[in-house]
């Protein structure tokens, strides 16, 4: 058996370390290309969001390197996610792929559920050989988000361009090659400073940008055009709503785990939207406001087009915006989105945000 699995963020590196762990073949497809783009709008329904053409892109050139089964994550409600696998199943077998699909669907009532699933992938490994595995892995996923969030923090404070994506990605590798949950902290502390010791300028105050939306553009930044790096490199903080560790406590460990959820979010969002529409459209919304709350200059909420649930929560925010005097902008991708349309308008915000905030406004427009 050859698993593969789709990219998105630094899933590879978590799942390779699973994988490993229980004595199984990971095959990782390729990076993420115009190419892999290609295949997967050229095979995929056109009115499919871009996670989906991504994915089929992923899968097909997996199976081109020899994967026989594919793994990949479920969903409920209204969101088109939990369709994902049978349309993709459906693709595939239009190619004459003969693979095997495992949908890791998030637990009905207990986490048992959960590990029931994983057996179809560990067979013979001992309960104790899989928890072991599960908590290597994590701890890979915790130490790569960590990382990831200081990366975000430092960029936009580099004195010399490029110097924090860099050692971002050594500690990348260095994560990868981490044996023992041991090295992967040592691994995470080392780098974490390294990228402080960098040249940085300590004094700036840049605008703070908070990151919300649908979970994919959130993690893949292919997916996004990079977004995190450019708004970096045009001198903002940016933060993410979300973060890989988080989602996969909340949506298939059931948030047993001690870390972050998402619950206050929802909680925040019930004057806007009280009720869930799928996806992360509720969240969107929460989020937006603990952004606020931490006082954060501006939001931007980047989604697939056609996703429903952000539709949803985009018609909503011009209330938040009303309401709290924050600037936010939506912003759709898909695979006609061009980078430079993309800087333009991600410069233009900064642009405003930097006025806005030398001016003192408290509200604006």
């Amino acid at each position: 058996m050859k698993i593969t699995f789709p990219h998105m963020g630094n899933t590879a590196i978590v799942l390779k370390a699973l994988f490993g762990e229980l004595g199984l073949t990971f095959v990782p497809p390729p990076p993420i290309t115009k190419h892999t783009l290609s295949l997967g709008v050229q095979h995929s329904p056109e009115a499919a969001c871009l996670p989906l053409k991504i994915n089929m892109g992923n899968f097909i050139e997996a199976i081109e390197l020899g994967a026989d089964t594919i793994v990949m994550a479920g969903g409920v409600g209204p969101c088109r996610f939990g369709y994902y696998h049978q349309v993709q199943n459906e693709i595939l077998k239009d190619l004459y792929c003969e693979v095997k699909m495992v949908v890791l669907e998030p637990p009905d009532n207990h986490i048992g559920e959960f590990f029931a699933r994983m057996r179809l992938l560990t067979g013979t490994n001992s309960w104790w050989r899989l928890l072991k595995a599960m908590r290597f892995a994590f701890e890979k996923c915790v130490a790569l988000d960590m990382l990831e969030q200081e990366a975000s923090y430092l960029r936009c404070r580099e004195l010399k361009r490029g110097q924090v994506d860099r050692v971002y990605r050594k500690a990348c590798q260095g994560i990868d090659l981490a044996s023992t949950i041991k090295d992967v902290r040592w691994c995470r502390d080392e780098f974490m400073e390294e990228m402080r010791a960098l040249p940085l300028d300590w004094q700036k105050q840049p605008v703070k940008i908070g990151l919300t939306g649908e979970i994919y553009s959130l993690l893949e930044p292919y997916a996004s055009g990079h977004m995190e790096k450019h708004l970096g490199h045009l001198g903002a903080e940016v933060r993410r709503s979300l973060y890989l560790h988080e989602w996969i406590n909340e949506h298939l460990f059931m948030g047993l785990l001690r870390v972050r959820t998402h619950h206050q979010a929802r909680k925040l969002a019930v004057p806007y939207l009280s009720c869930q529409v799928g996806g992360h459209g509720q969240e969107a919304i929460g989020s937006t406001l603990e952004f606020i709350r931490n006082g954060f200059d501006g939001v931007i909420k980047v989604a697939p087009l056609t996703c429903m649930p952000e539709i949803v929560a985009q018609a909503i925010l011009p209330w938040v915006e009303k309401d709290h005097g924050i600037p936010v902008m939506t912003i759709y991708m898909d695979e006609q989105t061009g980078e430079a349309g993309l800087l333009t308008r991600l410069e233009a915000f900064v642009d405003m945000l930097e006025r806005k905030k030398r001016a003192g406004c408290s509200k604006w427009g």
